[in-house]
C-alpha cells in the first residue's frame, strides 16, 4: 500500500480553525484569491454561453450560425457553457444525485475504493499526493474512473452504492460521447477540415477515452488561503463539467481571473491541450483553477475526453501549418505531452 494522503473531508470535519500549511498557497498567489461568492457576483467579463439547439439543423444557414458561435468561443475563450445540449436534464440530475449519495457515505466506506497511485492503481477514491518539493496540497477529495468505451471499463472500481450509480453514469457517458462527436465535427469544420477529421485524430469511437473525475471540495475554514484545484490547463481533447450549482471555477482570461457563473441546465465545456495542439493554437486551452468556500460543499463532475496514450502522435495538422503560420507545438504522444507538462512544472514551478 502506498502513502495515503489524509482525506480533506476528514480534515474539514475535525473542527480545525486553521488549515495545515501544506494547503496554504504561496504568497504571490494569495493576492489573487478572493471570496468566491463575491467574485461570482461581479459583472464584466463572462464565460460565453453557447446554445446548441440548432447544431444539427436541417437548414444549412441556421446550422452554420450555431457552429460559428461555437467556433468563436473556442478561439477566444476555449471554455463555454453549453445549453440545449441534448442530454436530458433528468439524467443529469440522476448522475449528480448518485455522486452526491456516494460522497455522502462515511469516509471509512469510501476508503474501500481507495486508489493507490504508487502501484499504478489510478481508479478509485483519492486525494492529491504532494507531487513536488513544495509539498503543496489541494482542498479536495475525488473519485476517478474510466467511463467509456464500455469494453474498456472496469466496473469493479465503480461505486456499488447507490445502486443506480453504474446505470446512470454509463448512460450519461454514452450520451456525452455523442455530444463530443457533434462538437468535434463543428470544430473540424471551423478549421476548414472535413467534419470527421478531429474525431479521427483523437482516436475515434474505439480509442477516445472518457475519464470521469468527481471532485469533492469540502467546506474550508480559511478558503482565501487555499485552492480546490491549482491553476492548470486540461490535457484532454474536450472536458465536460457538471457541478452542484456552487461556484468555484475560475478562468484566467486576458490577464485576470474570471469566475464562472452557475448556469442552470448547462454543461461547461473546456477545449483541452490536445485540440489546441491539433489546431495549431487556433482553439485555446484556457488556464483555470478552483476556489473553495466556508459555507457550502462544492461537487463537480469532470469528464475528460482523452486520446490514447501512445497510439497517436499529437502535432498541428499539416493543413494548418504554413510558412507564415509554422507549427507551434512539437510532435509528442499524449503520454509525452503529459510528461512534458509535469517536467516543466517541476523545473519552473509554472502553473502550465
Amino acid at each position: 500500500m502506498g502513502t495515503v494522503a489524509p482525506r480533506v473531508e476528514s480534515l474539514a470535519s475535525s473542527g480545525i480553525k486553521c488549515i495545515p500549511k501544506e494547503y496554504v498557497r504561496p504568497q504571490e498567489e494569495l493576492k489573487s484569491i478572493g471570496n468566491v461568492f463575491e467574485e461570482e457576483k461581479k459583472e464584466g467579463l463572462q464565460v460565453p454561453t453557447i446554445d446548441l439547439r440548432e447544431i444539427d439543423s436541417e437548414d444549412e444557414v441556421v446550422r452554420g450560425k450555431c457552429r460559428e458561435k461555437l467556433k468563436k468561443a473556442a478561439e477566444e475563450w476555449g471554455v463555454m457553457h453549453l445549453v440545449n445540449h441534448g442530454i436530458p436534464d433528468e439524467l443529469i440530475e440522476r448522475v449528480k444525485k448518485a455522486g452526491e449519495t456516494f460522497f455522502g457515505l462515511a469516509v471509512e466506506e469510501k476508503e474501500k475504493y481507495a486508489n493507490d497511485l504508487e502501484s499504478g492503481k489510478i481508479q478509485g477514491y483519492g486525494s492529491k499526493l504532494a507531487n513536488n518539493a513544495s509539498g503543496q496540497l489541494e482542498w479536495e477529495d475525488y473519485f476517478f474512473h474510466l467511463a467509456f468505451p464500455e469494453d474498456k471499463r472496469d466496473l469493479s472500481f465503480w461505486p456499488k452504492k447507490p445502486a443506480d450509480y453504474i446505470e446512470v453514469t454509463s448512460e450519461y457517458a454514452k450520451r456525452l460521447r455523442g455530444l463530443a462527436t457533434k462538437i468535434l465535427e463543428a470544430l473540424s469544420i471551423g478549421l476548414g477540415l472535413e467534419g470527421w477529421r478531429l474525431e479521427k485524430e483523437v482516436g475515434g469511437m474505439e480509442e477516445l477515452l472518457l475519464q470521469l473525475k468527481i471532485n469533492y471540495y469540502p467546506i474550508c475554514p480559511q478558503p482565501e488561503l487555499a485552492l480546490g484545484v491549482e491553476a492548470h490547463t486540461d490535457v484532454s481533447s474536450l472536458t465536460f463539467l457538471l457541478h452542484n450549482m456552487v461556484p468555484g471555477l475560475q478562468l484566467f482570461y486576458e490577464g485576470q481571473w474570471v469566475t464562472a457563473k452557475c448556469v442552470p441546465d448547462s454543461i461547461l465545456m473546456h477545449i483541452g491541450d490536445t485540440i489546441e495542439i491539433l489546431s495549431n493554437g487556433k482553439y485555446k486551452s484556457i488556464l483555470h483553477r478552483g476556489l473553495v468556500n466556508k459555507e457550502k460543499v462544492r461537487i463537480s463532475w469532470a469528464v475528460f475526453c482523452e486520446p490514447p496514450k501512445e497510439k497517436i502522435i499529437l502535432q498541428p495538422l499539416a493543413e494548418l501549418v504554413t510558412e507564415t503560420e509554422p507549427a507551434r507545438f512539437p510532435p509528442r504522444t499524449f503520454a509525452q505531452h503529459i510528461h512534458h507538462k509535469l517536467f516543466r512544472k517541476d523545473q519552473e514551478g509554472l502553473p502550465n
